[in-house]
């Protein structure tokens, strides 16, 4: 996607092109495939969601055949992350690359233990205790709770007269893999009917596909996960500049 004269450009391949990507499940094939895919065009060139699609059908609401609607599916599907990963921008993972982005990112803290020793602030925890409860024992526990992004932004008191920068606060969660999109619903009036523009739900990865499976990779170092993400891209992206990977990949954990 580029801004050419105040118009954006979406770039794609022509409708004929054999190896344009026709559906939703192709889509999600392919992030199977490659571990990971941002959604849109980036420094990288090759390496979106939106070159391989038709640039004719965005914001079209076809579901068939927009892909700003595909991202709703896939996300709902659970069949790999959906979530602001590269660079505070969307983009799809696979469960089989999750935990590493997951070790990668959290430099191997799940957040409780993140909150505990000081690296998260008060603004992330007001958000995750949400969906991080404990157990009679005292241990953390994952809880399924559906709640639109717009209401939690009410409820964990962000917004006029509260805390400041949800939606800042909300990409970094993401950003460090403690939450991904789940789905997406529209709001709905006392009357029960819905309206407006899809919300995102949010829910900790764990919720819905595991703790074991997200924290795969716990048992390498961070800095290990994260150079297997550089050189899989590396691997895709031969002639891709390694600061361009860099930035949509994040910056080596810190041991």
């Amino acid at each position: 996607m580029a801004n050419e004269g105040g118009t954006w450009i979406m770039r794609g391949l022509g409708w004929n092109d054999p190896y344009r990507i026709r559906t939703w499940q192709e889509l999600v094939s392919w992030v199977k495939e490659v571990g990971f895919l941002p959604l849109f065009a980036n420094e990288i060139e090759g390496f979106s969601a939106e070159e391989h699609v038709s640039p004719d059908y965005w914001w079209t609401g076809d579901r068939d055949q927009d892909p700003w609607e595909w991202r709703e599916i896939i996300a709902a599907s659970h069949e790999v992350a959906y979530g602001k990963f590269f660079d505070k921008k969307a983009g799809f993972i696979s469960i089989e690359w999750l935990p590493y982005f997951a070790n990668s990112r959290r430099s191997g803290y799940d957040f409780d233990s993140r909150w505990e020793d000081g690296h998260a602030t008060r603004r992330e925890k007001k958000i995750m205790d949400f969906f991080i409860g404990q157990d009679e024992d005292g241990d953390s526990v994952f809880k399924d709770i559906h709640i639109l992004s717009t209401d939690l932004k009410k409820q964990a008191g962000f917004g006029k007269g509260g805390e400041k920068n949800y939606p800042g606060v909300i990409t970094q969660l993401q950003m460090e893999t403690y939450l991904v999109i789940s789905d997406f619903h529209r709001r709905e009036n006392k009357r029960g009917e819905e309206y407006g523009m899809p919300v995102s739900i949010l829910l900790p990865p764990e919720t819905i596909w595991g703790y074991e499976a997200v924290t795969a990779a716990y048992e390498e170092k961070p800095a290990e996960s994260w150079q297997r993400l550089i050189n899989r891209v590396e691997e895709l992206y031969p002639d891709a500049d390694r600061q361009d990977i860099i930035r949509l990949i994040g910056k080596e954990p810190e041991e």
